[in-house]
C-alpha cells in the first residue's frame, strides 16, 4: 500500500512544461524516429472504450498478463486469481501463507519473458508467522494450476513488522529479461516530529532511515535489479550501482535512497526505470509549501535518489536532532553523508539524483494539473506504437513514446510527454473519462490493450468496484459497449429470469448490433431473453455484442439461484407521504423470508429519524455502515474527502481509529469546534507526531458535521420497536425541507450455498408543503420573479399542458390548497390519478387577471378532493376552450391538507 494521506480535492486542470538537464539518448536512430512518427493532436476520447472483466475483487495489488490474454492477479491478503481470457471468469487458483499486517502482504507478481516456454511466474511477499522476512518466490504456472512444489526461493529480504510502514513490494522484467523488484524503506513513518525519519538516539533505530533506504548494505528503500537463473538461483548483471564483489553494498542494488517505490516501469527502448515515490508529511518548508513531496523519478542509470537527505529538485532536510530538537544544517546533494549508527554500509553515498516530477499536497505551480491533497505517485509503462504490430487495441501513434503516471488517492491517470533525449516536456489527461476507483496496477497488454487493476473505494476491505478492466481503443469501426441487465440476479429454485442487453450501446451511427448469450453450455439470441433456472447453484451469464463490421464486445454476470431476499413490508394507517403538526404515525414492521422461514425477530434493525434537509435521504437510504442514519450524508462527506487514507472505523491505521477519537473526545464540551478546526488546519501532537494534513478548502460547517459524525460512533443506537405509535413533533420550528424517515432492515441466514441476502423497507414522511416548480414530469415552464425581499418561483400554467408528482398517498387528503397568481387568461385547474388523462379527483376554475403587485397578487385557493385510497401519481392539467388562450396563470405551491386537519 501507499503512504496513507488525506486529500482535501481531486483534479485541478491545467498545463506546464519543465525541460529536464541531462541527454543520453541524443543522435539515436530510434528515438528519433519515434518523435518523427507521432501525431499532433490527441484522439477522441469516446474511441476508448472501458470493459469490466472482473468486479468485487479483495485488495487487489499487481497483475501479470500472460501471452495468452490470461490474467493472474495477487490480492494482498494471499489469494491468487487467474482470470480466463477464454471462458470470461475468474478463479482462486492458490492461496500462499503471507503476513498481511500494516501494509505487507502478497504484493507482486510478474510471469516471466519467456513464459510461454517455461511457465515461470514469480511472486513477493511477507512471509506468514514469524519470520520478519519477505521473499521473492518463482513457481510454475501450468494449465491454470499454480504448481506449490515447483518453488523457488531466490531472493529474502529482511524487514521489521513493529511498526507502519512502506513495503512497496511491485515486480516487473526489462526488455534485456532482467528482473526489477521494488521494496519500500519500511521505516516507522509516525513519530518523526515533522522531520525525515532519520532518529539516530539508541533504541530507535526502526525510526531511522539511514538504516535502511540510504545503507548501501541493506536491501529496503531500493528498487533491486538481478538475472534469474533456471535453477532458480539469480546473478547480478553488469551495471548496478555498486561492484559485484559486494565491497561498497549489495550488488543486488540498483537504485537506492527511495521511500516507497510503489509502482515502477522499465522503458522497453531505454531501459530508463520510472518509479512513483509515495513521499513524506512534514512540516520542513520547501520551494512549493513543505518539503512533503510525491515523486515521479527517472533513472537512466544506477543512482541515489535522495531520501531521506533529500526531495523533489535535490531540496535538503536540516539535521534534526530528535534529542535536542534543534536543527542542523543541510547536507550537499553533491557529496551525501550517512554518519549514522545504523548505518551498516557506506558513507560517502553517490551523488543525490533529482526527481523527474514532484508536487505536493497544496496546488503546484510548476504542475498544476495535479491538483492537491493527499497523493500517492505512481509510474505506469511507456508506450511505443511498434511493439504492438497489428495489435487489435493498440493505442494511436499520439501516445508513441509518452509515459503513463497516475495517482491512486486522486484518481487521475497522466500521459507524459518525453522528448528525444528523454527529457520531461508537458504532460496531460488521459482517459478521464474512465474514472476509475483508486488505479492500484496499469500495463498494456500483447493486444495493446490497457488494463487497469482498481483498488475500490474502501481500505483493506473488499470492494464491489475493485476489479480488473480493459481499455479497448478502435481507430475505425469502435467496438460495441456490451452491458447486461436482470430483472433478479437471486432467487429460489427455480427461478425465471428476464435478462436484458438494453444498455449496449455503440458509439459509431448506423451500426447493426447481434447479441449471444452464453449461460453454462446453451446459447441462446436476442436482445433480451428469459432463462429458466431450475436447480440452485451460481450461473455464470455472458453476452457477446457484435456488429456488422467484426466488431465485439464481451460482458459478464451472474445469477445466484437457492436463496431469496427477505421480504421486507411496513403497515400504517397512516399517509404514507405527509407529515402534519401533532399527527401521530402508527407502523408495524414485517418481515418473510422463504428459507428462513422463521425470522428472528432480534435481528431485524429499524430507525426512525428526522431528517433536517431532504438531500440527505438519498444517502440515508443507502444505510450508514454504523447503522446510524442521521449521519449517513456526512458519512459520504467524510469519504468524498478520502479520510479512511488514515484513519480506519475500528483500528489504527497511519492515523489513530475514528471509534478511538470518539471515545475520547465525544462527552468534552468544545471539542466539536475543536475536532473541525483541527480538520481544517491539520496538524500532530494528539495521537504521535505523524502529521494531520490540513482541508483549507473545507467550509467550517461541513467540519463541525464530520465531527458530529465521528463523535455518534461510540453513541448507542436505539433499537426501534417493531409496532408502535410516534407522536410527530422533531420537525416543530425545522422549516419545510425536512423529512422523517422510518427505515427497517433484515440480513438472512443464506442458504444453498447463496450468501446471506438483506432485504429493507422504507417509508418516508414530507412536508406537505410542495413547491410547484418541484414537479417531476411535465410541461410548465419555471418562472422566477425577483422581488425586494428575495424572489418567489413558480411555474407558468399554460394551455394545454401538465405537471405531475409521482407516488402520492391519497389516504386521508381532504383537499389541496393551491397559492395561485392571476395574470393571464385563466381556465380549469383538473387533479387526475395515474395520467393526465386519467380520473379526475378535483377541480379549480381559476379567473383571468393582470397583476399589480408581484409581490403580494398571490391567493390561495381549495380544490376539494375525492376521497381516495392508496399511492398513485397525480397530474395538474391545465386548460381552456379558447386554444388561442397560451398563458392562464402562475402557481406558486400546494398544500396536501389532512381529512379533519
Amino acid at each position: 500500500m501507499t503512504s496513507f494521506k488525506l486529500i482535501s480535492s481531486l483534479l485541478i486542470t491545467g498545463i506546464t512544461a519543465f525541460v529536464g538537464t541531462s541527454t543520453v539518448l541524443k543522435n539515436s536512430p530510434a528515438s528519433k524516429g519515434i518523435f518523427e512518427n507521432r501525431q499532433t493532436s490527441a484522439p477522441d476520447s469516446s474511441r476508448f472504450t472501458p470493459v469490466k472483466l472482473v468486479q468485487g475483487l479483495d485488495e487487489p495489488m499487481e497483475m501479470a498478463i500472460l501471452p495468452d490474454l490470461n490474467v493472474v492477479i495477487v490480492e494482498r491478503k494471499g489469494a491468487v486469481k487467474l482470470y480466463n481470457a477464454k471462458e470470461k471468469q475468474i478463479k482462486t487458483i492458490a492461496n500462499l501463507n503471507v503476513f498481511s499486517g500494516i501494509e505487507d502482504g502478497l504484493l507482486g507478481v510478474v510471469a516471466d519473458p519467456d513464459f510461454k516456454k517455461n511457465h515461470w511466474i514469480y511472486f513477493y511477499y511477507g512471509v506468514g508467522g514469524n519470520q520478519n522476512v519477505s521473499q521473492l518466490e518463482r513457481y510454475k504456472l501450468v494449465q491454470d494450476r499454480l504448481d506449490l512444489s515447483s518453488k523457488k526461493v531466490l531472493l529474502k529480504i529482511p524487514t521489521q513488522r513493529t511498526y507502519c510502514c512502506h513495503s512497496a513490494g511491485y515486480l516487473t522484467f526489462g526488455a534485456d529479461g532482467l528482473l526489477y523488484l521494488s521494496t519500500g524503506d519500511n521505516t516507522n513513518a509516525e513519530e518523526i516530529e515533522g522531520h525525515n525519519p532519520t532518529d539516530e538516539r539508541p533504541g530507535r533505530q526502526l525510526s531511522d532511515d539511514q538504516g535502511t533506504t540510504a545503507n548501501s548494505r541493506d536491501l529496503r528503500g531500493k528498487i533491486l535489479r538481478i538475472k534469474p537463473e533456471a535453477d532458480g538461483t539469480y546473478s547480478i548483471p553488469d551495471g548496478n550501482l555498486f561492484p559485484k564483489d559486494g565491497s561498497q553494498g549489495f550488488a543486488e542494488i540498483y537504485v537506492m535512497g527511495c521511500r516507497n517505490p510503489f509502482r515502477m516501469s522499465v522503458d522497453p527502448k531505454t531501459n530508463f526505470v520510472y518509479w512513483g515515490d509515495v513521499g513524506p508529511d512534514t512540516n520542513v518548508p520547501a520551494e512549493e509549501n513543505f518539503l512533503s513531496y510525491d515523486e515521479i523519478n527517472q533513472a537512466r542509470k544506477p543512482g541515489f535518489f535522495g531520501y531521506p537527505y533529500f526531495l523533489g529538485n535535490n531540496e535538503g532536510f536540516p539535521k534534526y536532532d530528535f534529542a535536542t530538537k534543534q536543527e542542523g544544517p543541510k547536507q550537499n546533494p553533491m557529496h551525501p553523508i550517512n554518519n549514522s549508527p545504523n548505518n551498516t554500509g557506506i558513507k560517502q553515498l553517490p551523488p543525490a539524483q533529482p526527481a523527474m516530477i514532484w508536487y505536493g499536497k497544496e496546488e503546484s505551480r510548476r504542475w498544476p494539473m495535479v491538483g492537491k491533497g493527499g497523493a500517492s505517485a505512481m509510474a505506469g509503462p511507456v508506450y511505443y506504437s511498434d511493439r504492438y504490430p497489428g495489435a487489435q487495441y493498440k493505442l494511436p501513434d499520439y501516445y508513441n513514446g509518452k509515459l503513463l503516471i497516475y495517482d491512486w488517492i486522486r484518481k487521475w491517470i497522466m500521459a507524459v510527454t518525453l522528448d528525444q533525449d528523454g527529457n520531461y516536456v508537458s504532460m496531460e489527461p488521459f482517459l478521464q473519462h474512465l474514472k476509475v476507483v483508486a488505479p492500484m496496477d496499469m500495463k498494456i497488454a500483447p493486444d495493446g490493450a490497457i488494463y487497469i487493476l482498481a483498488y475500490g473505494t474502501n481500505w483493506f476491505a473488499k470492494n464491489t468496484d475493485a476489479g480488473l478492466i480493459r481499455v479497448e481503443y478502435s481507430e475505425g469501426n469502435r467496438n460495441p459497449v456490451a452491458d447486461i441487465s436482470l430483472d433478479k440476479s437471486y432467487g429460489a429454485a427455480p427461478l425465471t429470469v428476464s435478462i436484458s442487453s438494453e444498455k449496449s450501446k455503440d458509439y459509431d451511427a448506423g451500426d447493426t448490433l447481434s447479441f449471444i448469450w452464453k449461460i453454462g453450455s446453451k446459447i441462446l439470441l436476442g436482445k433480451t431473453i428469459k432463462y429458466h433456472f431450475p436447480k440452485p447453484g451460481i450461473y455464470n451469464i455472458s453476452l457477446t455484442v457484435s456488429d456488422q463490421h467484426g466488431g465485439k464486445s464481451v460482458a459478464t454476470s451472474q445469477v445466484k439461484v437457492g436463496n431469496t431476499p427477505p421480504d421486507m413490508f411496513i403497515k400504517t394507517n397512516a399517509n404514507q407521504s405527509f407529515y402534519w403538526d401533532g399527527a401521530e404515525f402508527d407502523y408495524s414492521i414485517h418481515v418473510k423470508d422463504a428459507e428462513d422461514k422463521v425470522v428472528e425477530k432480534s435481528k431485524i434493525t429499524a430507525s426512525f429519524t428526522y431528517l433536517p434537509f431532504g438531500k440527505d435521504l438519498a444517502s440515508a437510504l443507502t444505510g450508514a455502515s454504523h447503522g446510524n442514519l442521521k449521519y449517513a450524508a456526512t458519512e459520504r462527506l467524510y469519504a468524498s474527502l478520502d479520510c479512511k487514507a488514515c484513519h480506519t472505523m475500528d483500528n489504527k491505521s497511519i492515523g489513530p481509529a475514528l471509534k478511538e477519537i470518539s471515545k475520547r473526545y465525544s462527552d468534552k464540551d468544545g471539542y466539536e469546534q475543536k475536532l473541525a478546526e483541527k480538520i481544517i488546519k491539520g496538524g500532530s501532537g494528539n495521537w504521535g507526531s505523524y502529521p494531520m494534513p490540513p482541508h483549507a478548502d473545507l467550509p467550517l460547517k461541513e467540519a463541525k458535521e464530520i465531527a458530529r459524525y465521528i463523535f455518534s460512533l461510540t453513541e448507542k443506537n436505539t433499537q426501534l420497536a417493531l409496532k408502535g405509535k410516534i407522536k410527530l413533533t422533531e420537525h416543530t420550528g425545522q422549516g419545510t425541507q425536512g423529512a422523517y424517515l422510518l427505515y427497517a432492515a433484515y440480513t438472512d441466514k443464506g442458504a444453498n450455498g447463496i450468501e446471506p441476502l438483506s432485504g429493507s423497507s422504507s417509508i418516508i414522511l414530507k412536508n406537505p408543503l410542495v413547491q410547484m416548480e418541484d414537479y417531476e414530469e411535465g410541461s410548465a415552464n419555471v418562472v422566477i420573479a425577483t422581488l425586494n425581499t428575495g424572489y418567489v418561483s413558480s411555474i407558468w400554467a399554460k394551455n394545454g399542458k401538465f405537471v405531475s408528482f409521482k407516488k402520492i398517498d391519497l389516504n386521508h387528503i381532504s383537499k389541496i390548497k393551491i397559492r395561485v397568481q392571476h395574470e393571464g387568461a385563466g381556465g380549469l385547474i383538473e387533479l387526475r390519478k395515474d395520467s393526465d388523462h386519467g380520473e379526475v379527483l378535483g377541480n379549480l376554475n381559476i379567473a383571468a387577471g393582470q397583476v399589480k403587485d408581484a409581490k403580494t397578487d398571490w391567493i390561495e385557493y381549495d380544490m376539494i378532493v375525492k376521497p381516495t385510497s392508496g399511492i398513485h401519481d397525480i397530474y395538474f392539467t391545465f386548460s381552456n376552450p379558447d386554444k388561442a388562450k397560451v398563458g392562464l396563470c402562475f402557481l406558486d405551491w400546494i398544500y396536501f391538507e389532512k381529512q379533519n386537519q
